[in-house]
Protein backbone atom coordinates (compact mmCIF):
# COMPACT_ATOMS: atom_id res chain seq x y z
CA UNK A 1 0.00 0.00 0.00
CA UNK A 2 2.44 2.71 1.41
CA UNK A 3 5.53 3.99 1.43
CA UNK A 4 6.04 5.59 4.32
CA UNK A 5 8.22 9.24 4.67
CA UNK A 6 9.90 8.86 7.91
CA UNK A 7 11.63 6.03 9.98
CA UNK A 8 9.81 7.10 13.28
CA UNK A 9 6.20 6.95 11.60
CA UNK A 10 3.55 5.19 14.05
CA UNK A 11 2.76 2.19 12.12
CA UNK A 12 0.29 1.00 14.33
CA UNK A 13 -1.70 3.94 13.74
CA UNK A 14 -1.26 4.34 10.23
CA UNK A 15 -2.59 0.42 9.95
CA UNK A 16 -5.63 1.67 12.31
CA UNK A 17 -6.19 4.52 9.98
CA UNK A 18 -5.95 2.49 6.63
CA UNK A 19 -8.64 -0.30 8.23
CA UNK A 20 -10.93 2.26 8.83
CA UNK A 21 -10.54 4.20 5.42
CA UNK A 22 -11.55 0.72 3.61
CA UNK A 23 -14.12 -0.26 5.69
CA UNK A 24 -15.48 3.37 5.08
CA UNK A 25 -15.66 2.27 1.25
CA UNK A 26 -17.20 -0.99 2.02
CA UNK A 27 -14.18 -3.57 2.13
CA UNK A 28 -12.32 -5.06 5.33
CA UNK A 29 -8.85 -5.82 5.59
CA UNK A 30 -7.20 -9.46 5.79
CA UNK A 31 -3.43 -8.94 6.77
CA UNK A 32 -0.88 -6.29 6.86
CA UNK A 33 3.35 -6.84 6.02
CA UNK A 34 5.74 -4.13 6.66
CA UNK A 35 8.94 -3.96 4.50
CA UNK A 36 11.86 -1.73 4.21
CA UNK A 37 12.48 -0.11 1.22
CA UNK A 38 15.87 1.66 2.10
CA UNK A 39 17.60 4.08 4.51
CA UNK A 40 15.15 3.05 7.39
CA UNK A 41 11.62 3.88 5.67
CA UNK A 42 9.22 1.23 5.21
CA UNK A 43 6.24 0.45 3.56
CA UNK A 44 3.10 -1.08 4.80
CA UNK A 45 1.53 -3.59 2.34
CA UNK A 46 -2.07 -3.88 3.43
CA UNK A 47 -4.09 -7.07 2.31
CA UNK A 48 -7.84 -6.32 1.81
CA UNK A 49 -11.14 -8.00 0.23
CA UNK A 50 -13.04 -4.99 -1.54
CA UNK A 51 -16.49 -5.46 -3.52
CA UNK A 52 -16.06 -4.62 -7.16
CA UNK A 53 -16.91 -1.51 -7.76
CA UNK A 54 -15.38 2.03 -9.00
CA UNK A 55 -14.35 2.97 -5.51
CA UNK A 56 -10.41 1.72 -5.94
CA UNK A 57 -8.83 4.97 -6.86
CA UNK A 58 -11.30 6.64 -4.36
CA UNK A 59 -9.82 4.65 -1.55
CA UNK A 60 -6.05 4.95 -3.03
CA UNK A 61 -6.78 9.02 -2.63
CA UNK A 62 -8.17 8.49 0.91
CA UNK A 63 -5.28 6.62 2.08
CA UNK A 64 -2.18 8.94 0.40
CA UNK A 65 -4.12 11.25 3.06
CA UNK A 66 -3.05 9.35 6.19
CA UNK A 67 -0.11 11.70 8.21
CA UNK A 68 3.58 10.40 7.28
CA UNK A 69 2.34 8.55 3.92
CA UNK A 70 4.41 9.21 1.12
CA UNK A 71 3.07 7.02 -1.33
CA UNK A 72 -0.35 4.43 -2.15
CA UNK A 73 0.00 2.23 -4.99
CA UNK A 74 -2.57 -0.78 -5.90
CA UNK A 75 -0.37 -3.63 -6.31
CA UNK A 76 -2.79 -6.40 -7.23
CA UNK A 77 -6.79 -6.41 -8.45
CA UNK A 78 -8.61 -10.22 -8.21
CA UNK A 79 -11.88 -11.02 -8.65
CA UNK A 80 -13.47 -13.03 -6.16
CA UNK A 81 -15.73 -15.58 -7.50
Amino acid sequence: MTGLNSPNANLKEIEKKAKEIVESFGGFNKEYSIEPIAFGLKAIIVFFQFPENDNAEKVENALKKIKNVQSVQLIDMRKIA
